[in-house]
């Protein structure tokens, strides 16, 4: 496992990066403000409509861009492995959004993603 990363993916989204931002940002190396900009719609489960996480949004972002979009259903049923479900809406169902324990529950999710990430790309990111 990749503690930088998920570390770095941990500090863009306490910065007030979103989900998606952050793990593409943190597996990546890349911030540029367009890419940026077009991550934004994918937090809070697309647009805010809490469907699919935006972390993995950002996962599968990532991979394509590194060229290894052929790993996004990997990341994808890794990811369901650890929380059995994709959904934003479930992954935060017990939380009032925007709270706290919300921010508190998506950062942890969003280092994990960045971490699943990492270790779907191997030594690419050391």
């Amino acid at each position: 496992m990749d503690a930088s990363v998920a570390e770095k993916a941990g500090a863009l989204y306490s910065a007030g990066h979103n989900c998606a931002q952050a793990v593409f940002a943190a597996t990546t190396g890349q911030e540029d403000p367009g890419i940026m900009k077009m991550a934004k719609a994918f937090g809070g489960g697309i647009g805010g409509s809490k469907c699919l996480c935006g972390a993995v949004t950002g996962g599968v972002m990532a991979l394509s861009y590194l060229d290894r979009g052929d790993l996004a259903a990997r990341l994808v049923e890794e990811f369901k492995q650890r929380h059995r479900l994709t959904c934003c809406a479930g992954l935060t169902k017990a939380f009032v959004w925007n709270s706290r324990e919300h921010r508190d529950n998506c950062r942890v999710i969003t280092e994990e993603t960045a971490r699943l990430v990492a270790d779907l790309l191997g030594d690419r990111l050391a």
